[in-house]
Protein backbone atom coordinates (compact mmCIF):
# COMPACT_ATOMS: atom_id res chain seq x y z
CA UNK A 1 0.00 0.00 0.00
CA UNK A 2 2.90 2.38 0.87
CA UNK A 3 4.43 1.72 -2.74
CA UNK A 4 1.17 2.53 -4.45
CA UNK A 5 1.20 5.77 -2.39
CA UNK A 6 4.52 6.31 -3.54
CA UNK A 7 3.72 6.02 -6.84
CA UNK A 8 1.18 8.55 -6.73
CA UNK A 9 3.40 11.40 -5.24
CA UNK A 10 6.37 11.35 -8.03
CA UNK A 11 3.43 11.55 -10.71
CA UNK A 12 3.64 15.44 -11.91
CA UNK A 13 0.40 17.64 -11.26
CA UNK A 14 -0.70 19.07 -14.81
CA UNK A 15 -3.79 20.78 -13.11
CA UNK A 16 -1.93 24.37 -13.75
CA UNK A 17 -0.24 23.94 -16.84
CA UNK A 18 -2.75 25.31 -18.71
CA UNK A 19 -2.85 28.66 -16.10
CA UNK A 20 0.61 28.70 -16.52
CA UNK A 21 -0.37 28.46 -20.27
CA UNK A 22 -2.61 31.02 -20.60
CA UNK A 23 -0.49 33.76 -18.66
CA UNK A 24 2.45 33.24 -20.95
CA UNK A 25 0.27 33.89 -23.56
CA UNK A 26 -0.99 37.13 -22.06
CA UNK A 27 2.58 38.13 -21.42
CA UNK A 28 3.58 37.64 -25.09
CA UNK A 29 0.60 39.65 -26.43
CA UNK A 30 1.14 42.00 -24.34
CA UNK A 31 4.88 42.72 -24.74
CA UNK A 32 4.71 41.65 -28.54
CA UNK A 33 4.52 45.22 -31.02
CA UNK A 34 3.16 44.28 -34.07
CA UNK A 35 4.29 46.53 -37.06
CA UNK A 36 1.04 47.31 -39.09
CA UNK A 37 1.37 48.17 -42.51
CA UNK A 38 0.27 52.14 -42.68
CA UNK A 39 0.15 52.28 -46.60
CA UNK A 40 1.59 55.54 -48.87
CA UNK A 41 1.28 58.64 -46.28
CA UNK A 42 -0.01 61.00 -48.95
CA UNK A 43 -2.84 63.70 -48.64
CA UNK A 44 -5.46 63.20 -50.96
CA UNK A 45 -7.74 66.04 -52.37
CA UNK A 46 -11.57 66.03 -50.98
CA UNK A 47 -14.03 64.16 -53.27
CA UNK A 48 -15.42 66.30 -55.73
CA UNK A 49 -19.33 66.62 -55.82
CA UNK A 50 -20.74 64.75 -58.68
CA UNK A 51 -23.26 67.59 -59.55
CA UNK A 52 -20.31 70.30 -59.97
CA UNK A 53 -18.60 69.97 -62.91
CA UNK A 54 -14.62 69.97 -62.75
CA UNK A 55 -12.37 72.84 -62.88
CA UNK A 56 -11.36 73.80 -66.48
CA UNK A 57 -7.00 73.65 -65.59
CA UNK A 58 -4.95 74.12 -68.48
CA UNK A 59 -1.61 73.68 -67.99
CA UNK A 60 1.22 73.79 -70.56
CA UNK A 61 2.54 70.62 -71.85
CA UNK A 62 6.09 72.06 -71.03
CA UNK A 63 5.60 72.50 -67.43
CA UNK A 64 4.53 68.32 -67.25
CA UNK A 65 7.47 65.80 -66.26
CA UNK A 66 5.98 62.94 -67.99
CA UNK A 67 7.08 59.48 -66.20
CA UNK A 68 5.56 56.63 -68.20
CA UNK A 69 5.67 52.55 -66.94
CA UNK A 70 4.35 50.04 -69.19
CA UNK A 71 3.46 46.87 -67.88
CA UNK A 72 6.85 45.38 -68.40
CA UNK A 73 7.94 47.72 -65.77
CA UNK A 74 9.89 49.66 -68.90
CA UNK A 75 10.03 54.05 -68.39
CA UNK A 76 9.46 56.51 -70.97
CA UNK A 77 10.44 59.50 -69.44
CA UNK A 78 9.93 62.47 -71.41
CA UNK A 79 9.88 60.79 -74.14
CA UNK A 80 13.15 58.73 -73.38
CA UNK A 81 12.68 55.02 -73.24
CA UNK A 82 14.81 53.76 -69.55
CA UNK A 83 15.04 50.12 -68.55
CA UNK A 84 15.02 51.44 -64.90
CA UNK A 85 14.63 54.62 -63.00
CA UNK A 86 17.81 55.32 -61.53
CA UNK A 87 18.47 58.99 -61.64
CA UNK A 88 15.23 59.82 -61.93
CA UNK A 89 14.63 61.92 -58.87
CA UNK A 90 17.43 64.07 -60.14
CA UNK A 91 16.03 64.79 -63.59
CA UNK A 92 12.99 65.51 -61.62
CA UNK A 93 14.94 68.05 -59.11
CA UNK A 94 16.08 69.66 -62.23
CA UNK A 95 12.82 70.15 -63.86
CA UNK A 96 11.49 71.58 -60.35
CA UNK A 97 14.36 74.06 -60.30
CA UNK A 98 13.91 75.50 -63.78
CA UNK A 99 13.29 78.67 -64.67
CA UNK A 100 12.70 78.46 -67.94
CA UNK A 101 9.86 81.87 -68.25
CA UNK A 102 9.90 83.08 -64.27
CA UNK A 103 7.56 85.72 -64.06
CA UNK A 104 7.32 88.57 -61.65
CA UNK A 105 6.65 86.23 -58.30
CA UNK A 106 9.46 83.64 -59.77
CA UNK A 107 11.94 85.89 -59.59
CA UNK A 108 11.21 86.74 -56.13
CA UNK A 109 10.98 83.07 -55.54
CA UNK A 110 14.49 82.56 -57.24
CA UNK A 111 16.26 85.62 -55.25
CA UNK A 112 14.77 83.96 -52.07
CA UNK A 113 16.62 80.47 -52.68
CA UNK A 114 19.80 80.01 -50.70
CA UNK A 115 22.82 80.32 -53.12
CA UNK A 116 23.52 76.49 -53.28
CA UNK A 117 20.34 75.84 -54.67
CA UNK A 118 20.61 78.99 -57.02
CA UNK A 119 23.96 77.34 -58.54
CA UNK A 120 21.90 73.98 -59.76
CA UNK A 121 18.90 75.88 -60.38
CA UNK A 122 18.46 76.01 -64.96
CA UNK A 123 16.82 78.36 -67.46
CA UNK A 124 15.87 76.54 -70.10
CA UNK A 125 13.32 77.41 -71.64
CA UNK A 126 11.69 74.02 -73.40
CA UNK A 127 11.40 73.07 -69.88
CA UNK A 128 9.33 74.07 -66.79
CA UNK A 129 8.85 78.16 -66.76
CA UNK A 130 8.78 77.91 -62.73
CA UNK A 131 8.70 75.87 -59.63
CA UNK A 132 5.38 76.97 -58.79
CA UNK A 133 3.99 75.78 -62.26
CA UNK A 134 6.22 72.22 -62.34
CA UNK A 135 3.82 69.40 -61.99
CA UNK A 136 5.15 65.75 -62.07
CA UNK A 137 2.93 63.31 -63.45
CA UNK A 138 3.07 59.43 -63.19
CA UNK A 139 1.03 57.17 -64.91
CA UNK A 140 0.68 53.45 -65.23
CA UNK A 141 -1.52 50.38 -66.47
CA UNK A 142 -2.41 47.15 -65.10
CA UNK A 143 0.39 45.29 -65.62
CA UNK A 144 2.92 47.82 -63.99
CA UNK A 145 3.99 46.39 -60.70
CA UNK A 146 3.60 48.03 -57.66
CA UNK A 147 6.66 47.85 -56.51
CA UNK A 148 7.97 50.02 -59.31
CA UNK A 149 5.15 52.07 -59.17
CA UNK A 150 6.01 53.02 -55.01
CA UNK A 151 9.66 53.45 -56.34
CA UNK A 152 8.92 56.09 -58.48
CA UNK A 153 6.49 57.81 -55.82
CA UNK A 154 9.13 57.84 -53.35
CA UNK A 155 11.82 59.32 -56.15
CA UNK A 156 9.35 62.04 -56.79
CA UNK A 157 8.40 62.88 -53.24
CA UNK A 158 12.33 62.40 -52.75
CA UNK A 159 13.35 65.12 -54.79
CA UNK A 160 10.99 67.88 -53.56
CA UNK A 161 12.19 67.18 -50.13
CA UNK A 162 15.54 67.55 -50.76
CA UNK A 163 14.61 70.66 -52.06
CA UNK A 164 12.50 72.08 -49.28
CA UNK A 165 15.62 70.82 -47.08
CA UNK A 166 18.26 72.39 -48.62
CA UNK A 167 16.42 75.53 -48.90
CA UNK A 168 16.01 75.61 -44.31
CA UNK A 169 19.52 73.97 -44.04
CA UNK A 170 18.71 70.32 -43.34
CA UNK A 171 19.33 66.92 -44.57
CA UNK A 172 15.95 65.29 -46.42
CA UNK A 173 15.50 62.62 -43.51
CA UNK A 174 15.43 65.67 -40.83
CA UNK A 175 12.72 67.27 -43.15
CA UNK A 176 10.77 64.27 -43.23
CA UNK A 177 10.80 64.06 -39.98
CA UNK A 178 9.68 68.00 -39.12
CA UNK A 179 5.50 67.68 -37.64
CA UNK A 180 3.02 70.74 -36.91
CA UNK A 181 3.58 69.18 -33.34
CA UNK A 182 5.64 72.48 -32.12
CA UNK A 183 5.67 76.70 -34.12
CA UNK A 184 9.37 75.81 -34.60
CA UNK A 185 9.20 72.88 -36.82
CA UNK A 186 6.01 74.53 -38.67
CA UNK A 187 7.76 77.31 -39.73
CA UNK A 188 10.63 75.02 -40.76
CA UNK A 189 8.20 72.98 -43.29
CA UNK A 190 6.39 76.22 -44.35
CA UNK A 191 9.65 77.92 -45.35
CA UNK A 192 11.11 74.90 -47.32
CA UNK A 193 7.56 74.50 -49.22
CA UNK A 194 6.91 78.79 -49.91
CA UNK A 195 6.49 78.93 -53.54
CA UNK A 196 7.44 75.16 -54.23
CA UNK A 197 4.53 73.22 -53.90
CA UNK A 198 4.61 69.29 -54.27
CA UNK A 199 2.78 68.73 -57.46
CA UNK A 200 2.90 64.61 -57.96
CA UNK A 201 -0.21 64.14 -60.41
CA UNK A 202 -1.09 59.92 -60.24
CA UNK A 203 -2.94 59.42 -63.32
CA UNK A 204 -5.51 56.83 -64.12
CA UNK A 205 -4.10 53.87 -65.17
CA UNK A 206 -4.49 52.20 -68.49
CA UNK A 207 -6.39 49.30 -69.19
CA UNK A 208 -3.53 47.81 -70.72
CA UNK A 209 -1.34 44.61 -69.64
CA UNK A 210 -2.62 42.27 -66.79
CA UNK A 211 -5.37 40.63 -66.20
Amino acid sequence: MAKGKNRMSNEINAGSMADIAFLLLIFFLVTTTIASDKGILNILPPKQDPNVPPPDIKVNERNIFNILINANDDLLVEGEYRRTPEGLDQDIKDFILNFGAPDEEAVALFNSLPASIQAKALRRPESSDNPGEAVISIKTNRGTSYELYLEVFDMAKKAYFEIYAERVGLSADEYRALTDDDEASKMLQDKGKAGIPMAISIAEPDKIGGN
